[in-house]
This record gives structure tokens, sequence and C-alpha cells, in this order.
């Protein structure tokens, strides 16, 4: 089984904030997102993200979720991924001479977070691995899973729950064609 990069593990829970099922949003506010960073070590105990930097994260977070539906075959939204193209160009990144990206200098503290997880996903995009991650293909699921199939083909986060309902709904479309 191929494990996800830590890269991923970020960019995955980043995008998981949001959840469709429950219509529920870990990072509503500033402080939501405030106390998220601070759970993954990525903002330190007296940081705080304003209402203007709280946006960014948002945008960034559609886009990337946009993208990821798009490895599943979903037609993303432009809008969302220019909003997010927009918080990327933002965050300038170097590369060093070993190939690793890293924060431009002088970045202000509260901008590194959301550095961080634009080079987490930039990461994922340069080794060819965002793909693996995807947005679960069941609408009213959205959930963001890592695709661990051999030939990157999955689509669903849970064959047993999203799986089965999007093939109930098209045999049963199939059966209502057909009398």
């Amino acid at each position: 089984m191929l494990e996800p990069p830590a890269s991923a593990v970020l960019v995955e829970a980043f995008a998981n904030t949001v959840d469709v099922e429950e219509a529920s949003d870990e990072i509503a506010t500033p402080a939501d997102l405030s106390g998220w960073l601070r759970g993954r070590g990525l903002l330190d105990t007296a940081g705080e993200i304003h209402a203007d930097d709280h946006a960014r994260y948002v945008a960034l977070r559609a886009g990337i979720r946009e993208e990821l539906g798009a490895h599943v075959g979903d037609t993303p939204d432009p809008r969302l991924l220019a909003a997010a193209d927009r918080v990327l160009a933002e965050h300038p990144m170097l590369v060093t001479t070993r190939g690793h990206l890293t924060p431009t200098p002088g970045l202000p503290p509260e901008r590194g977070p959301l550095t961080a997880l634009a080079i987490a996903w930039s990461e994922l995009v340069i080794t060819g691995n965002a793909p693996r991650l995807k947005r679960c293909a069941e609408h009213t699921c959205g959930w963001v899973f890592w695709d661990v199939s051999k030939n990157r083909s999955r689509r669903w986060c849970s064959m047993k729950v999203c799986g089965n309902r999007n093939k109930s709904r098209s045999y049963a479309s199939r059966q209502r064609q057909t009398s």
C-alpha cells in the first residue's frame, strides 16, 4: 500500500476541514482556523489569523478541493481555481540546491502557515503525486482521500458507502428507463 507523503497528509486534512455531509466547517472563523493551525504545529500559541488572511485560506481550500474533484472527473469551477492561484502567487517559494521548497525569507509570521500549505500542495504537484489525492466522486460526501489503488483509478472515499450509493442510483435509473 502506498503511504501518503507528509505533504499529502497536510493537504488532505486541510481540504477535509469542510464536511459536505455534515454541513460543517472546522475553519469557519479566523479563531477556528487559528486553532486548527495550532493543532498541526503550523501556528505558534501567540499567533492569530485575521479576517483578510482567513479569506485567503478559504479560497485556497476551495481551489484545492475543486482541483481534487477534477481528479475524479468533475469539471472544476475556473473562478475558484483562479482565486486559489492568486493566493498561491502571494506566497513565493524558493527551491534549495537539494530541490526542497522553502518560504521566501522575510515572510511575515502570520503568512507562514499559509505558505506551508502552499508548499505542501506545490510538492504534490511537482512530484506528480497530486492526482492520488482526490475528492470523493459522491457529491453528497465530497471527502478528500489518498488513492492507494495501483492504477490510481479509485473514485470514492469508500466503496462500501459512497461507491455503493452511486452504483445503486445508477442501477435504479437503468431500471426506470427499461420499465
